[in-house]
């Protein structure tokens, strides 16, 4: 039986588990449902400060440490290598992008071009961008094997980080299957967007181009549910961006049609905002995979995303593509399109049937395990 080690600092904050914590927490639900899976690995879980109360991690096939300690960097680049070496672990899976120097055997680390970009030129503090620079670097150099998440990413960390492709392995994100067909009411219609706000997944874009249409829709309400990362940070007092925006836009228009939350607590009022949306608006200038418009075309909703490698990796043509997307004028056409265009929405819900089904996080974990056999 092979023992493999998964950082999961990432878990500790439920609301914070976008990303990372989302793949980690999906991959030890396939796990602890396959015993075949259970026969070959034992999985030892490494948290910072405590176990969240997820019911999988309740689950007595895992082996769980615990360093209790609030300092990340203590956490991540002393203690937590110091103890996977000390459970002499097969394999450590560091999925946060950064490989710790003072871990010395064999380590697989997920890497994407989102992370390299950041640190070149996008709008972190210094020392964020200092820590993924040095310890990204050191995982493309030193790491056994790379996870990415999708061929064309695979393709941009190879040239990025300069290493060689046979280096890097590709496993898709997955979705889950609805578990309520139940619609969000009280919004009326709407279109949907779902993500952190980074500037580069364009929200305050697609907020100008739902302004332009709205005369033309006057039923059609907005919905964006995702911290604002735009810079500068939120201060106490000082209304986000994106707040901004949506007071504008609401005054505007002399009604509130755009709603804006920082987070769904309940999963379930999640999945009923994605049942009941009409279209949904992800158009980012770089992913390395984009789970939210994958997880609105498992719900039947047609999706509005960036004219790019990924996304006809993703979707194949089943999209209405902007082409342009930092400018309003292109993104309104495309919404407008997208919300009267009846049969190219039914076209593309048909084949959202066939893509999703193999984006499962069943087919993710396998991939997982199988490239640590293969290593």
């Amino acid at each position: 039986m092979l023992k493999i080690g998964i950082e999961c600092e990432n878990l500790e904050d439920i609301k914070s588990r976008w990303g990372v914590g989302h793949l980690v927490i999906n991959l030890l639900e396939e796990y602890a449902k396959d015993q075949e899976l259970q026969k070959k690995f034992k999985l030892y879980l490494y948290f910072k400060r405590s176990i969240p109360e997820d019911e999988v991690l309740k689950n007595p096939i895992f082996v769980k440490r615990v360093s209790r300690t609030r300092s990340f960097n203590f956490f991540y680049h002393i203690l937590m290598p110091l103890r996977a070496m000390m459970d002499r672990l097969d394999m450590m899976f560091f999925p946060a992008y950064m490989l710790p120097p003072l871990y010395l055997r064999k380590a697989m680390v997920l890497l994407t071009e989102d992370v390299f970009h950041e640190y070149k030129g996008g709008t972190l503090p210094f020392k964020y961008k200092l820590a993924y620079r040095l310890f990204t670097n050191w995982a493309a150099l030193r790491a056994t094997k790379i996870l990415a998440i999708s061929e064309s990413s695979k393709k941009q960390v190879a040239k990025l980080y300069g290493i060689k492709p046979e280096k890097i392995f590709v496993a898709h994100l997955g979705v889950k299957e609805p578990a309520t067909d139940e619609a969000a009411s009280q919004y009326g219609s709407y279109v949907l967007y779902v993500g952190q706000m980074f500037p580069r997944r364009r929200a305050l874009e697609s907020l100008k181009a739902f302004e332009k249409i709205a005369p033309e829709f006057p039923h059609m309400n907005f919905v964006l549910v995702g911290k604002d990362k735009y810079p500068p940070a939120r201060r106490a007092g000082n209304p986000s961006r994106i707040a901004n925006e949506v007071k504008r836009v609401n005054e505007k228009l002399g009604k509130e049609r755009v709603f804006h939350f920082d987070y769904i607590d309940d999963d379930k009022d999640l999945e009923k905002l994605y049942n009941g949306a009409r279209l949904f608006i992800y158009i980012s200038s770089s992913e390395a995979f984009g789970l939210p418009p994958v997880e609105a075309a498992a719900h039947g909703v047609p999706v509005v995303v960036k004219d790019s490698d990924l996304n006809h990796e993703l979707f194949g043509n089943a999209a209405f593509f902007v082409a342009d997307e930092k400018d309003p004028d292109n993104i309104a056409n495309v919404f407008r399109q997208g919300l009267i265009d009846e049969v190219k929405r039914e076209k593309f819900i048909r084949e959202y049937k066939e893509r999703i089904h193999k984006l499962s996080w069943q087919n993710f974990a396998q991939r997982f395990f199988n490239s640590i056999i293969s290593s």
